[in-house]
């Protein structure tokens, strides 16, 4: 199973998504956006990503299913925005219509269990998104509740000079980058750092997507003087993967919370093909194989893999 052809329908699907995404963000995101509360644009951009996105795994693969955040049905409820998300679309679509669309997103409504399928998050990051920072457009390709190949769009996250970058891997493969700009790609490796005291992590900008506490408990346990970097979206896993921190820490803040498959599927392969390491907060291999959450599962660690069997330990000795 090499999984080129997959690969390449993969990057340009994303790509395609995220230069979407910037443009809705640079059209409908304004400097009252947040201040309203007003979340119709990052709504835009995901209806619109999800739509072109499935659409081009329709043409390559029509008989793969996809698993997704958004559903059509709810869309049509709302013509106005309906109009938005075609207008967009019809960029990488021209003449497309509402039923288009709608279909289009409705074939991200998978249930993703067993077999070959699709995971999508269209805008992962939502808060992201609306402040102008950093969110992804994630897609992996899972296959027998393995994580095969995996594409992150991150249209904010600069690197070598280019504004907005694609990480992508297949398995066995390695990881590599590639500016939304350009078609130059680069290897990804993860960082070197040994010493878990001279570690820097990365976690989520929300307090209600991971326990800050519980991630500054471990900090002191490992005498980590850095300051943890808060970023939204799996951009995170980016930054990990391409060795700008070491350690990504997901600790869930309440015991029955699992987290959705498509907010960690195409990172942890790229974290894993760039040479580190993705479990759950007890050391355990995420699962994929439990239908839309990771139900198998509880919390999410991603590091380097030189510190992560300090950070698990460092997680049981911390826990209340």
């Amino acid at each position: 199973m090499t999984l080129k052809r997959e690969l390449e329908v993969a990057v340009s699907a994303v790509r395609a998504a995220a230069l979407t995404c910037r443009e809705v963000q640079r059209r409908l995101v304004s400097a009252d956006t947040l201040t309203k509360k007003d979340k119709s644009p990052v709504t835009v951009a995901d209806f619109a990503a999800q739509a072109i996105v499935c659409r081009l795994l329709e043409i390559s693969f029509p008989q793969d299913p996809v698993v997704g955040e958004e559903s059509g049905h709810e869309l049509r409820a709302h013509e106005a925005m309906l109009d938005q998300v075609v207008t967009h679309v019809a960029a990488s679509f021209p003449g497309c219509s509402r039923d288009d669309v709608v279909r289009w997103i409705d074939r991200g409504v998978g249930t993703g269990k067993d077999g070959r399928f699709w995971t999508l998050d269209p805008v992962d990051g939502t808060k992201g998104f609306l402040r102008g920072e950093q969110y992804a457009i994630a897609l992996a390709l899972i296959v027998d509740g393995k994580v095969v190949l995996g594409v992150l769009g991150c249209p904010n996250l600069s690197s070598a000079g280019s504004e907005g970058t694609l990480y992508f891997a297949r398995r066995t493969n390695g990881a590599e980058m590639m500016p939304l700009s350009t078609g130059l790609r680069a290897r990804v490796q993860v960082s070197s750092q040994s010493d878990s005291r001279r570690i820097r992590i990365v976690e989520s900008v929300e307090a209600a997507h991971g326990d800050h506490i519980a991630h500054q408990r471990i900090k002191e346990r490992l005498q980590i003087a850095a300051e943890s970097v808060r970023l939204d979206s799996q951009a995170k896993y980016a930054v990990l993967a391409r060795g700008d921190a070491e350690a990504y820490l997901r600790l869930p803040t309440r015991a029955d919370y699992r987290e959705n498959i498509w907010d960690q599927a195409a990172g942890s392969i790229v974290i894993e093909e760039a040479g580190g390491r993705v479990t759950d907060a007890f050391g355990r291999a995420l699962d994929f194989s439990c239908g839309k959450k990771l139900e198998a599962n509880q919390g999410i660690v991603a590091s380097n893999g030189l510190v992560h069997g300090a950070l698990i330990e460092a997680i049981a000795a911390t826990q209340p």
